[in-house]
């Protein structure tokens, strides 16, 4: 960043590791533990599950609803961090195109991105399953109660909402701000996308950089985090509520 000195270099640098320290950085390190773990457990990885929502007290739905959404809400306190440091820098969310400032425009986008790479990761999820590359993903097992498919759908959101902000908007300024070259900064987003979902095993990796690639050059073309948000919540509420109603109803979806 032309005019930034050594101290707000490293500021700018200590702020960011500790942003992903606190948020998909720590998530990262825990998928490779993970994984190293499925790997080396005896029997293939398809025969091991990876649930991605899961029941926090069994047999107390009231207890259960009250720990899904204090999970949620926590998930989001790095995306609180990240507003703050972005306004206190005088230009807020608004500067990753994170608001509301075209709602059709990011909606409509969205749900073009999400049709297309919504199949294709289908796809890729089975094959690398069928292949043993991959675990069997159980997107939720939640007690069928009221409250089932609103934490479905705000677990999908939460998951959209912090990891596009984090790895695609505030990621890309601070490498940008450091002086990072357009093909670093994407491998680096694409990569910290895909290390996080390495607890789903290789074609999880695979699957998600190869989404990281995309959506990081839709927003160096569109300058805006929110198609690229909206896209990722339908991609998510499709997993989760399409699996909560056709899961052990269809052949062709692992359970």
């Amino acid at each position: 960043m032309p005019g930034t000195s050594p101290l707000d270099r490293r500021t700018l640098r200590a702020e960011t590791l500790i942003v992903l320290a606190l948020s998909l950085g720590a998530n990262a390190v825990s998928a490779l533990i993970s994984f190293i773990g499925s790997v080396t457990k005896p029997g293939a990885l398809k025969n091991q599950a990876a649930t991605l929502v899961g029941s926090q007290a069994p047999g107390r739905p009231w207890l259960d609803l009250a720990w899904q959404l204090f999970d949620v809400a926590v998930a989001l306190v790095p995306v609180a961090l990240v507003a703050h440091l972005l306004t206190r820098e005088g230009v807020g969310l608004r500067a990753i195109g994170f608001d509301l400032r075209r709602p059709r425009f990011d909606l409509t986008r969205g749900a073009v991105i999400a049709a297309g790479i919504g199949g294709t990761g289908l796809a890729l999820y089975l094959g690398a399953r069928a292949a043993g590359f991959n675990l069997t993903v159980v997107p939720e097992s939640l007690p069928a109660v009221w409250w089932r498919i609103p934490v479905l759908i705000l677990a999908a959101v939460q998951n959209a909402v912090l990891e596009e902000v984090i790895v695609l908007g505030y990621l890309l300024r601070r490498l940008d701000q450091l002086g990072w070259g357009t093909g670093a900064t994407l491998a680096a987003s694409a990569l910290l996308r895909g290390s996080y979902h390495l607890y789903q095993g290789l074609g999880g990796f695979v699957g998600n950089m190869a989404m990281g690639v995309i959506f990081v050059l839709l927003y160096r073309r569109w300058g805006r985090v929110g198609p690229m948000a909206a896209a990722h919540a339908l991609i998510d509420t499709v997993a989760f509520v399409g699996y909560a109603l056709l899961a052990g109803k269809v052949g062709w979806l692992p359970t």
